[in-house]
């Protein structure tokens, strides 16, 4: 039951030539357009809040720490949704599928435009993650069946670009819309974007009969469990420090939810034929060290991207668009290093490329873990620039290592899984961002007011001259505080990437158990 990644062998096709080459039709890429469009919006949706949540929390009465529930939900529901694809497209047929899906991704897409209330904005974000996470792997499948071998690589690429920009484009589209029109439209945006899809997929794809038989061959105590074991894995992080750890009910029934789901989980992949998400994979030695850079990857790409626009608004006082611009910064040599990808693949060998990606990526974050109260948007220019050449190494390579590292017949399995793992990584981040905003910013504080002794002459002479210009003692006082907390809360933000950018460089020995990618082979279709 997991998505199809490496693409398989292309019939001949009646339209095609006679003894010529191979050439796809119309229809062919109009159904290549439809997949390559469903997984830009779904990958931009991953990111389209993080520049706009200050205002989006404000307006709906969250607060900073609950506001990563509004990226952490759609994170989750991928994880769960995307090793289920190829079952689904079985099930129901491609077209129709992606029809229904398109449709529920619209439907969500209006709850959270409409939200007004922070649970409200969490049951549509978490429908959003469930369709849209159902658009990405189904683009591969439609490559590997729609175009023949030769024009696939046209087609890979095609989709390279937008698991990429997706990400990268999000927080700036999300942030011109808050300050030009509203925050709503970052959602209402896919209502239009959604009715081209469909008409695209009408065009290019025919219909499929469904095979509705298959429902009861699925592996329901593994999607269950992969359900509340995820998300109540979630929750339990998320809300932990708020409620004080197992003193709090919510978090020990939280806890009893996420091994309860584990435990189902570890029932599916005895007991059903075909497990939702094979995870003895990970038992090999290359999958499991790619699988855990992958997950390292999720922490970094997903973390900085939520982190920076927090930061800049926070400290900065930036708005949602400004913040956006910084984020796209990671996308322009990404998309420069697109058009040498295939050169890469056949020239650098994956340990290198791979070494080479996370160092970058890795010293990127640690660049970041030197940022001062005056920090503005041009002190992340060169991390950022950084960062978008080691993902597109440490990414495209890991993905072609995760497919390469285990049997034909098990690449949609590998695929699956090592996308799992980068989300799961990508969830794990916003909630130890959550966590640590908290512990560290109080901790950070504490440490600041403990320096500051109020006998001193130094202190009293500051103080003083603050309620002379500010017109009080007690205005002085409150000036204080204001200063002691974003001090802290910029150490905080150190604290934050320099754990980014040292746990990128503690994987790095896994690269030595890679092995080189096949000679000659072609590209593999990846998400």
């Amino acid at each position: 039951m997991a998505s199809a990644a490496a693409p398989s062998p292309v019939a001949p096709r009646a339209d095609l030539p006679a003894g010529g080459a191979e050439r796809a039709d119309f229809a062919a890429w109009m159904a290549v357009a439809a997949g390559t469009l469903g997984a830009f919006m779904a990958t931009l949706d991953i990111s389209i809040v993080n520049s706009s949540l200050p205002t989006i929390q404000g307006e709906i009465g969250a607060s900073g720490t609950e506001g990563t529930w509004i990226a952490t939900a759609y994170l989750v529901a991928e994880i769960v949704v995307i090793p289920m694809a190829a079952w689904l497209q079985r099930l129901l047929g491609l077209r129709t599928f992606l029809l229904i899906a398109a449709v529920l991704f619209t439907i969500f897409s209006v709850i959270c435009g409409a939200s007004t209330s922070l649970m409200q904005m969490i049951v549509g974000r978490v429908g959003q993650g469930f369709t849209g996470g159902a658009m990405i792997p189904t683009a591969q499948t439609i490559i590997a069946q729609r175009l023949p071998r030769s024009q696939q690589p046209i087609g890979i690429a095609a989709f390279g670009m937008t698991a990429i920009l997706g990400p990268v484009l999000g927080p700036l589209i999300g942030g011109w819309l808050t300050e030009n029109v509203s925050w709503h439209y970052a959602f209402f945006l896919n209502v239009p974007i959604c009715g081209i899809l469909m008409l695209l997929l009408l065009v290019g794809l025919k219909h499929e009969p469904s095979r509705l038989h298959l429902f009861r061959e699925a592996d329901w105590l593994g999607i269950l469990g992969l359900a509340l074991g995820l998300g109540g894995l979630t929750v339990f992080l998320e809300e932990g420090q708020r409620e004080q750890w197992f003193s709090s009910e919510l978090i020990r029934w939280m806890f009893a939810v996420t091994a309860l789901g584990f435990a189902l989980l570890f029932a599916g992949q005895v007991l059903a034929r075909q497990p939702v998400i094979k995870l003895k994979l990970l038992l090999d030695r290359q999958f499991g060290s790619v699988a855990v850079m992958g997950l390292v990857l999720g922490i970094v790409l997903y973390g900085t991207s939520y982190a920076i626009p927090q930061f800049l608004a926070a400290i900065a006082n930036y708005n949602a668009l400004q913040s956006g611009k910084v984020v796209l910064l990671a996308g322009i040599p990404s998309f420069v290093m697109m058009a040498i990808v295939p050169i890469l693949l056949v020239r650098v060998d994956i340990r290198v490329a791979v070494g080479a990606g996370l160092l970058i990526m890795g010293g990127s974050a640690l660049l970041d873990s030197h940022l001062t109260i005056d920090s503005v948007g041009h002190d992340f220019t060169a991390s950022q620039l950084l960062r978008g050449v080691g993902q597109i190494l440490a990414m495209l390579f890991l993905s072609q290592a995760a497919i390469r590292s285990v049997p034909p017949s098990e690449a949609g399995d590998a695929s699956g899984l090592f996308s799992a793992m980068r989300n799961l990584g990508g969830s794990f981040a916003l909630a130890g961002i959550a966590i640590l905003q908290d512990q560290r910013s109080w901790f950070h504080a504490r440490r600041i007011e403990e320096s500051l002794n109020a006998n001193s002459v130094g202190v009293q002479d500051y103080m003083a001259a603050t309620a002379r210009s500010l017109g009080g003692a007690p205005t002085a006082l409150r000036a204080l505080g204001q200063q002691i907390q974003g001090q802290a809360l910029v150490m905080t933000y150190n604290d934050i990437f320099w754990i980014m950018g040292m746990g990128t460089l503690a994987v790095l020995p896994l690269v030595l158990f890679l092995r080189p990618l096949p000679k000659g082979a072609a590209p593999a279709a990846m998400h």
